[in-house]
């Protein structure tokens, strides 16, 4: 037994004694070598990192973008936002309009964006008066992007010394000599735009009934209680609030209703301006339309007009000088003959 045992031993010692033998031959990785397989495991591991993070952002962009369109569909919203914007103008910008169908919108991230052009009608066609171009966070507007291109744009921010329409009660800043000259000396055969300021204020009809026929009354601005000061209560200016005196017969125009009159139509859109004020307020040159005192005021009082756009032939124009109720005169855009 004790033999065996001792047998035992001598063989397990040289089992191991050819182990570390085996194990002293393998050569050990240099400090190179392993510097070069920790690098190739970082980047490995960052590689990894990105891929899963482009997978991330690949899965999310789906998800924002499908966020981002339910926001604007629900409800119509985005519809309702263009609506908002393309009626400021009407009743914000005196003889200015638009072709809705030709707005262009597009929804990105959690925004929208869009642009049109707006048209002036001078004479007997309607002309390319400059483009907008709006962004939309969510439904917060930007102040809009404008590229004009009119002779005689009217200013970005309105003032007492550069508005074109004028109470009765409001001084006139200009020499009014001085415009009535600019209409004599244009040359025949041109068609002109003018803004007159009334004497006193007076209901649509009864102004159209004071124009000569060979013109076109295009756009009324209405009395809202703060002509007369041309300030809200905050003193801060704000910009005339009228409608289209024309039936309009584009299909896109909020003006062209069978069931509605204009003054009517105008009402509405005051009232859905008044509820989207923010917005109405970014889009209008004026930053305070005042819109319920305003609207109350119209309510109470009907509609009365203290001035107004008119176009015709330039040496129709002229015998605006004629009529007594017209104050003051400011000329607009000036185009060659188109009144066929």
């Amino acid at each position: 037994m004790s033999e065996d045992k001792n047998q035992f031993e001598d063989d397990y010692q040289k089992l191991l004694n050819e182990t570390l033998n085996e194990v002293s031959e393998i050569q050990s990785y240099s400090k190179k070598s392993q510097t070069e397989i920790v690098t190739i495991g970082k980047n490995m591991a960052r590689r990894t990192n990105i891929m899963i993070s482009l997978a991330i952002l690949l899965l999310i962009v789906p998800i924002m973008t499908l966020t981002t369109y339910l926001y604007y569909a629900i409800g119509g919203r985005a519809d309702h936002l263009i609506d908002v914007v393309t009626k400021t103008i009407y009743v914000t910008e005196p003889n200015m309009g638009l072709e809705k169908l030709k707005l262009e919108d597009e929804v990105g991230f959690f925004s929208m964006n869009i642009t049109f052009d707006v048209f002036k009608r001078i004479g007997k066609e309607d002309y390319r008066a400059g483009n907008y171009e709006i962004d939309f966070f969510l439904d917060h507007p930007n102040f809009p992007k404008k590229n004009m291109l009119l002779d005689r744009p009217l200013p970005e921010i309105p003032d007492k010394e550069t508005e074109v329409l004028f109470h009765p009660k409001a001084s006139i800043p200009f020499n009014q000599t001085d415009q009535w000259d600019i209409l004599n000396k244009l040359p025949d055969g041109t068609v002109a735009e003018v803004y007159v300021s009334l004497n006193e204020l007076m209901k649509p009809d009864v102004l159209q009934k004071h124009l000569p026929k060979n013109m076109e009354l295009r756009w009324l601005a209405v009395d809202t209680g703060m002509e007369a000061a041309q300030v809200d209560k905050g003193g801060v200016p704000i910009t005339p609030l009228g409608y289209p005196a024309q039936y309009d017969p584009t299909i896109w125009s909020p003006f062209r209703s069978y069931d509605q009159t204009n003054e009517e139509v105008f009402l509405d859109i005051l009232s859905l301006l008044e509820k989207n004020q923010p917005v109405a307020e970014k889009v209008a040159r004026a930053k305070s339309l005042a819109l319920k005192s305003r609207l109350a005021y119209i309510k109470k009082q009907g509609i009365n007009v203290y001035g107004a756009v008119i176009t015709g032939p330039t040496e129709e124009l002229r015998k605006l000088q004629n009529i007594k109720e017209i104050r003051a005169l400011k000329v607009g855009e000036v185009k060659l003959w188109n009144w066929e």
